[in-house]
């Protein structure tokens, strides 16, 4: 297909971590089905990208080339995660209109923009899609679930539960009500929704962005969420049977074993790193046996509290088992992220700190046999397709809803407490590690790694799911021809 005549899609995540890696792995896969590709991100993150990454990293390929558009924010200190509601803010307040100029360039050249794939929660687009005429995917980064707890925030609120009535409501048990009214999800407590709206000030920048974007989602041409069929069909068939509120939902994933299948993939060298990540890592976990070492990443904008870090320090420690823990620089609230020399001198040997790692690779190492998470769904996906157990400590966004399903659902992990302690880390990893709910889990997690493995496989769901997306919606108002 010549360059011209083909589809041309403009990816843009909300600029974040993990939705850009997400968002960077779908358009990767729309690359290798005949699409021409702008990516947009941030200035701030594209600068990001090139020191992390190298300054000719994102030449990439006359077909798949990268814009950038301002987010409106003041400069950022480019080592450090910006403040997501002010980022949230800015950029539903700033990007239509360096969006909508870059469309008019790209129009402008000899590749016309046919369609849009957007972050679900960017509704900008939408509007700029509206105005060429062409077609808008919302690509949720989240499990269906994870989507359709996101889409209770209309409910919430005409039912008088959000925002909350006044800050008691966090402590008096009312979170712990068992509601009843969502199809698709059994005997769920308020307090595994999507957090964001859980305020008392209904002027909340998260809620109110959370919330528009779920009013607005049905002027989309289709919804993506990044799972697959098997692992929730009961969500999944919930969701596209409300076709009066949502557009068609398409479910596609784990969207790196689809790469997988692309085995000479001409982007495989463009990361998707926002710090630099440190590689020696793989070298220490070549030296320990199978399935000992726990490893430890609560994702790249977590932050917690120095005693929370101690007592996982102290936990792991008397756990007496081998550790790689990420401990980003911007980890502890307010200070920086540092052991006491007691912990470093007692680990020594089976102890291992970095600030970044290829989490990917570290999962799918043989010698990784845990993987302590924060929940967030990018990383779940990762751990279910390498086929590793999870310790679950949730704190926000869509995490406490990931972690029910894994502990509860899927039979592939254990939640700690929100507030932990030393003991209670110790006992789970050793069970995790060691004992027979440990031994349980991991057999059942590999059974749901085969599951994904088939998904994405040449005539998997989710390999199937992709294709109709393409002819169904990216090539609807295209002057294309549908791509086999």
């Amino acid at each position: 297909m010549e360059v011209g005549n083909k589809p041309h899609a403009v990816c843009i995540p909300l600029p974040l971590q993990s939705h850009i890696k997400a968002m960077l792995q779908l358009a990767k896969l729309l690359h290798h089905r005949g699409f021409h590709i702008t990516f947009v991100n941030t200035e701030f993150n594209h600068k990001r990208f090139l020191k992390s990454l190298g300054p000719n990293s994102l030449d990439a390929l006359p077909d798949f080339h990268f814009e950038t558009i301002p987010d409106g924010l003041p400069n950022s200190v480019e080592s450090e995660t910006q403040n997501i509601p002010l980022l949230c803010d800015s950029v539903r307040r700033n990007c239509l209109h360096p969006f909508r100029n870059i469309l008019n360039k790209l129009n402008g050249n000899m590749v016309p923009v046919t369609c849009i794939v957007s972050d679900g929660f960017l509704t900008f687009t939408i509007t700029a899609a509206e105005e060429l005429g062409i077609s808008v995917v919302q690509f949720f980064t989240l499990a269906a679930i994870g989507f359709l707890g996101c889409k209770q925030l209309p409910t919430l609120v005409e039912k008088g539960l959000a925002p909350l009535k006044d800050e008691n409501c966090l402590t008096n048990g009312s979170l712990d009500k068992v509601i009843d009214w969502i199809p698709g999800i059994k005997d769920i407590r308020l307090r595994y929704l999507p957090s964001s709206w859980r305020t008392t000030n209904p002027d909340n920048i998260l809620f109110n962005f959370t919330l528009e974007a779920v009013k607005r989602v049905h002027k989309a041409s289709a919804v993506v969420v990044h799972t697959f069929d098997a692992l929730e069909p009961d969500v999944l068939d919930s969701l596209s049977k409300s076709t009066s509120l949502l557009p068609p939902v398409y479910a596609i994933g784990p969207l790196q074993l689809l790469l997988n299948q692309i085995p000479e993939h001409p982007l495989k060298s463009v990361g998707y790193s926002l710090w630099k990540e440190e590689t020696e890592c793989l070298l220490w976990l070549n030296s320990k046996a199978k399935n000992s070492v726990v490893y430890v990443n609560f994702g790249s904008l977590v932050v917690i509290r120095a005693e929370h870090l101690i007592e996982f320090g102290r936990g792991l420690a008397n756990s007496k088992l081998p550790f790689l823990w990420v401990i980003r620089p911007d980890l502890i609230i307010g200070e920086s992220a540092i052991l006491p020399p007691e912990f470093v001198a007692e680990t020594e040997g089976r102890c291992l700190v970095a600030s970044w790692c290829p989490q990917e690779q570290v999962l799918n190492h043989p010698s990784v046999g845990a993987f302590l998470t924060h929940c967030g769904w990018n990383s779940t996906m990762e751990s279910i397709s390498a086929g590793v157990p999870m310790l679950c400590w949730p704190l926000s966004g869509d995490q406490p809803i990931n972690c029910r399903y894994v502990c509860n659902e899927w039979g592939i992990g254990m939640e700690i407490s929100s507030d932990v302690k030393r003991d209670e880390v110790e006992k789970f990893v050793k069970e995790l590690m060691e004992g027979e709910k440990g031994r349980k889990m991991k057999s059942k997690v590999m059974e749901w790694k085969k599951l994904a493995e088939k998904a994405s496989g040449p005539l998997g769901s989710s390999s199937i799911t992709l294709d109709n997306l393409v002819n169904e919606v990216l090539l609807s108002k295209a002057n294309v021809v549908p791509i086999s």
